[in-house]
């Protein structure tokens, strides 16, 4: 077969395997993950090869690793959610901070972006610190749509920002490229764009802000009967990754799944009574849909590799002129993440990390998952945007779509100078 028949089939192929993702996900109603999983079946079907059972099931447990994180992630926070800490923490922001408005946004900032740190995910944050914090926040005078879209975008800087990043991670182990050295890149982008949406949105409704009524109906009663020892398994995670990283001569790399098992465990002795497998279930039903989602773009992407599709998406990418690589860039990433996130960064991700090579990669790669992240509050799916808005009690999710539009286009332009500056901002990296 000569080369332009190649390139014509494999766009067929490519096409069929989009349209019948599409067609499960917004006709069938299937969840992403298992939409990604018929794409690929189609795909093998339509390049003849049958349907591909050796390659699905290698596709399913490519991406092993990060499922360990999250579930292990999903469990630590479930832990110290149920103990009462997460609950207390929020309540003595409130209460320390809730006169000095300015102080108050920047700690509430981190507390929010906390959770999604340390698992990659965004709807973990969403769904934990920001469900916790945003009755406080609103009671201190925030607007309901306002509120949603600053949970919803300082969440995404929480997948953003290190030490956990699986955007990054996965583009990654797509080219080879070990996920070392990436925190400096990560975190000049995602704490200054989280720090900046929140005084955004935020300030002008909480500069006179009264904190009383949101500290009504909170006693902070675990804090006052626990004391310092509620923070426990939150010490212990943080000391554990700090000096896998810091003291790698002296403390051998345990793994993060086993840090994340260890702080879970500790949870346990402190606060509230949890309940181990009630704990590792609801944390398993809240992961779900994300691992569900890492397993169906393993298929996806073992099947393009397998027909060809992946290496035509590089080649093409590659001869496209540079202008139009980067324009490329800026829609494509943020545009099939409203999709998916994850499968924008694996699908486009790679092929134009690989078209960028001679610039700082660890840079390169870190902008890319910046605008890959963005998607999660974008159409279709907008997955962010959904939980935020069920979070803050806003019946129409749109609203909050279109209230953090402005900062999508903010950082997508960010991410953009990021990547085209690489070079300059090679002294984040080690």
């Amino acid at each position: 077969m000569h080369g332009p028949e190649i390139f014509t089939r494999g766009w067929w192929v490519f096409a069929a395997m989009v349209a019948a993702f599409l067609a499960a996900m917004f006709l069938r109603r299937r969840p992403i993950g298992v939409s990604l999983m018929f794409g690929a079946l189609i795909g093998g079907l339509v390049a003849g090869h049958g349907i591909p059972v050796r390659h699905m099931v290698e596709g399913a447990f490519t991406y092993f690793d990060p499922m360990l994180i999250i579930f292990t992630a999903m469990f630590f926070m479930r832990v110290i959610e149920e103990n009462g800490a997460l609950g207390s923490l929020a309540y003595l922001l409130i209460d320390r901070f809730g006169r000095r408005p300015s102080l108050l946004l920047a700690v509430v900032t981190l507390f929010i972006m906390f959770p999604a740190m340390l698992t990659g995910i965004t709807t973990t944050s969403v769904l934990t610190t920001g469900a916790l914090i945003a009755p406080s926040l609103m009671a201190l005078g925030l607007p309901r749509v306002t509120t949603g879209a600053m949970v919803a975008m300082v969440s995404i800087m929480g997948m953003v920002a290190p030490p956990i990043n699986l955007l990054a991670m996965l583009i990654g182990q797509g080219v080879d490229m070990p996920y070392i050295g990436f925190e400096g890149p990560l975190a000049a982008a995602a704490f200054p764009l989280a720090l900046f949406a929140s005084f955004v949105l935020a300030y002008p409704h909480l500069r006179r802000a009264d904190p009383t009524a949101a500290l009504k109906d909170k006693s902070g009663s675990e804090t006052k009967e626990y004391g310092w020892r509620l923070f426990i398994p939150l010490w212990v995670v943080f000391i554990l990754m700090a000096a896998v990283r810091l003291f790698p001569q002296f403390v051998p790399d345990i793994g993060v799944p086993l840090i994340f098992v260890i702080g879970g465990i500790a949870g346990l002795f402190y606060g509230r009574r949890v309940r181990v497998a009630g704990a590792a279930y609801r944390a398993l039903h809240t992961g779900l849909p994300v691992l569900g989602l890492l397993a169906g773009i393993g298929m996806f992407l073992q099947v393009m590799t397998l027909t060809g599709v992946r290496g035509l998406l590089v080649v093409t990418v590659l001869s496209l002129p540079l202008t139009l690589r980067y324009l490329g860039i800026l829609i494509s990433l943020p545009g099939f993440g409203g999709v998916s996130a994850f499968a924008s960064a694996m699908v486009f991700g790679i092929p134009f990390l690989l078209s960028l090579l001679g610039r700082n990669e660890i840079v390169v790669c870190s902008g890319i998952a910046l605008l890959a992240g963005l998607g999660d509050v974008l159409l279709p799916s907008a997955i962010e945007a959904r939980f935020a808005s069920q979070v803050v009690g806003e019946s129409n999710f749109l609203l909050i779509v279109k209230k953090c539009l402005p900062l999508v286009l903010l950082f997508g332009l960010t991410a953009l100078a990021m990547i085209y500056w690489a070079d300059s901002l090679a002294f984040l990296t080690p």
